[in-house]
């Protein structure tokens, strides 16, 4: 287990707790999926518990972050319960200058598409590492595709220009399979010009269900950075 010392273990605390200071009473929060988003579970939790916030409930992205929130003894409900969600808090692979997202490194994104666009304020919450000039540079692109699918999605995304390969499991044989029960591709394109129609072109692969790019969706985006050798959170 990582030691609590470890810088970037605090900065990930630090920006988790950051965004749950925006988090207020009465709320229904979509709740993230990985290992920062595990902290914004904690620490809600943390404030349930000692009565700062009152009357939460969460909405989960993942089987991950339905088990944390039971740990943590945050009340869940489900989508088709509610008919708003007031504020979504959630990861990213890779973050451009516009606040464009690649999801899907927890094999989640079409659970955490569904919620975060669903929210009315989504918060990213992510370290330095995950900014980049161009989406798609330092991060695979996920794509979710339902089992039969496979084979005549992977011919048209490599018609798109890109390099498909299955996603497979670790310490398990075989591929992984997402909380739907479908596979995901991870595809690496030489250039992704205009990220919104990447998006739209891919989610049209008939077998697609759903693909990592997030474009117009997050409203705030906080970075931790270590910065001589300190934690700091900043706003995007």
């Amino acid at each position: 287990m990582t030691s609590a010392t470890d810088p970037v273990v605090i900065m990930k605390q630090e920006v988790a707790k950051a965004a749950v200071e925006r988090i207020k009473s009465d709320s229904i929060v979509g709740l993230g999926t990985g290992s920062t988003t595990a902290y914004v579970i904690e620490f809600l939790g943390d404030k349930l518990t000692k009565g700062e916030l009152k009357n939460i409930v969460g909405i989960p992205t993942s089987f991950q972050s339905e088990v944390l929130s039971k740990k943590y003894g945050v009340p869940l409900t489900t989508l088709d319960a509610i008919d708003h969600i007031d504020i979504a808090i959630d990861g990213a692979d890779e973050v451009d200058p516009q606040k464009n997202l690649i999801k899907g490194g927890g094999a989640a994104h079409t659970r955490e598409k569904i919620v975060d666009a669903f929210a009315d304020q989504f918060i990213v919450v992510v370290d330095s590492g995950k900014l980049v000039d161009r989406l798609n540079s330092q991060f695979l692109l996920p794509v979710e595709v339902i089992p039969m699918a496979l084979s005549p999605v992977t011919i048209a995304i490599k018609k798109l220009g890109g390099t498909p390969e299955l996603r497979m499991g670790v310490k398990k044989a075989g591929p992984v399979i997402t909380d739907e029960g479908n596979l995901v591709l991870d595809v690496k394109f030489d250039k992704i010009e205009d990220p919104g129609l990447m998006e739209k072109t891919i989610n049209n692969i008939p077998g697609v269900l759903e693909n990592g790019l997030f474009v117009g969706v997050a409203d705030v985006v906080l970075v931790g950075e270590i910065i001589d050798g300190k934690p700091t959170v900043r706003e995007l």
